[in-house]
């Protein structure tokens, strides 16, 4: 039997990649082992010299690997893009997400609100800034701790509101989901995949690659809440 196939990724992906990576192994018989933690640990381990043969992360993070000599070269392939959402916690009353402005009302009258480190996180910390109103609320702000869903916080009653990726909130329990964000203000995450500078079993992690962002693959990914890449 080949050699196990073995990877990282963050957490926004780590739904799909456990179906596709039982998918795959139903097909091949491949053994697949996918770790999925913070993306910032992740980009950190890669970079530490782990023997990781593929990596799966948000385009940026994936590109700076890459520019830095941590990827294979010309192996960066787009896997799946994921739209924000907004998180409340079961029972509670939804908020009026129809546009940007209702959001903003949303947020300032939230008693607390829940974002991750990664790039969800950002563009929340982007919008506060954006609207002017990032000293109002700083402290009801409650970051995920690296490798936390955002949506734990919400059903443990730690945030009120909660902003992630879509694809991270379906598995939680205790939460419901709110809504996406309104369209002039939501923010699409691409995430792509690559072979590991260090990969033990390089052509392993492309063929594992390869199905992952086949056609056959569209279907579970869009049933995780991601759109395929």
């Amino acid at each position: 039997m080949a050699a196990q196939v073995t990877g990282i990724s963050s957490m926004a992906t780590r739904q799909i990649l456990t179906e596709l990576s039982g998918a795959y192994r139903a097909k091949t018989g491949q053994a697949v082992a996918i770790e999925s933690v913070g993306g910032v640990d992740a980009a950190k381990r890669v970079r530490a010299g782990e023997a990781f043969d593929v990596v799966v992360l948000a385009d940026d993070a994936l590109k700076q690997l890459e520019a830095d000599g941590f990827l294979k070269a010309s192996s960066r392939t787009g896997f799946a893009r994921s739209a924000m959402a907004v998180a409340i916690r079961a029972g509670a009353r939804r908020p009026d997400l129809a546009s940007e402005a209702a959001l903003k009302a949303a947020v300032l009258a939230a008693k607390s609100i829940g974002y991750s480190t990664g790039p969800s996180g950002t563009h929340v910390l982007n919008l506060l800034k954006t609207w002017g109103i990032e000293q109002t609320v700083a402290e009801r702000l409650v970051k995920a701790s690296p490798g936390i869903a955002v949506g734990t916080l919400v059903a443990r009653g730690e945030a009120e509101l909660g902003f992630q990726q879509l694809s991270e909130f379906l598995d939680v329990p205790g939460i419901e989901i709110a809504g996406p964000l309104p369209p002039e203000v939501q923010s699409v995450t691409l995430f792509t995949c690559g072979v590991c500078a260090y990969a033990t079993n390089e052509a392993g992690a492309r063929a594992l690659i390869n199905f992952l962002t086949s056609a056959e693959a569209e279907a579970p990914i869009r049933r995780q809440g991601m759109e395929p890449a």
